[in-house]
């Protein structure tokens, strides 16, 4: 199963999750804008098999791991690093700016208890989450109950926001949103209005 969703803290908080996966937009840069000035797009693509999917993550990669790639020659690796730190701020930050920042991450609830303890408070934005188990753990339903609870105040471990679900197995059930949003007293028309999909097959 892969599936997506955006969540989006008012008025500036947008995050996407992937089946396993959390991220925070709004800093980052798509791989593809590397494309030109001798990167094409079979580069690209070798890059993404090999789990690169932005620009900061070329940047913030050894010339090692990139020389590793097949099809990716030793020329080629000084052409996509120099391209990625032009674009990609490489210098340092202070403890405070960090801390500044830190101050702005959100803890998105779970809706297990137990699993936000675990995840210290629940996933967090700002970061990464790999989601991964055998057939039938409870990866779409985390996915969806996710959808939901972005759009729960932030006192009740939400975002106040909106999501979006990108399904890649057709596994998407709206319905399911409805009972979620029951159990916690939102309307569930309200919810579907705030939860956008799209189904994207992968070979």
């Amino acid at each position: 199963m892969a599936s997506a969703l955006e969540m989006q803290q008012q008025p500036q908080h947008e995050a996407i999750v992937e089946e396993g996966q959390v991220q925070v937009a709004g800093g980052w840069q798509m791989l593809d804008t590397l494309e030109g000035g001798g990167i094409t797009s079979a580069d690209l693509k070798k890059l993404k098999e090999r789990g690169f999917h932005t620009v900061e993550s070329v940047a913030h990669a050894t010339r090692k791991e990139l020389a590793e790639i097949k099809g990716i020659s030793d020329q080629k690796v000084e052409k996509l690093l120099a391209s990625a730190h032009k674009m990609v701020d490489m210098g340092f930050s202070s403890a405070s700016e960090i801390h500044q920042q830190r101050q702005e991450i959100l803890h998105l609830t779970t809706g297990s208890k137990d699993l936000d303890d675990l995840l210290r408070g629940g996933i967090e934005t700002g970061s990464i989450t790999e989601i991964f188990g055998e057939f039938r753990t409870g990866k779409t339903q985390l996915c969806h109950t996710l959808c939901v609870t972005t759009q729960l105040p932030l006192e009740q471990g939400g975002a106040e926001g909106k999501a979006m679900y990108i399904d890649t197995e057709g596994t998407f059930r709206p319905e399911r949103l409805v009972e979620i949003a029951e159990k916690y007293g939102l309307d569930g028309q309200d919810v579907l209005d705030n939860v956008s999909s799209s189904l994207h097959h992968c070979p």
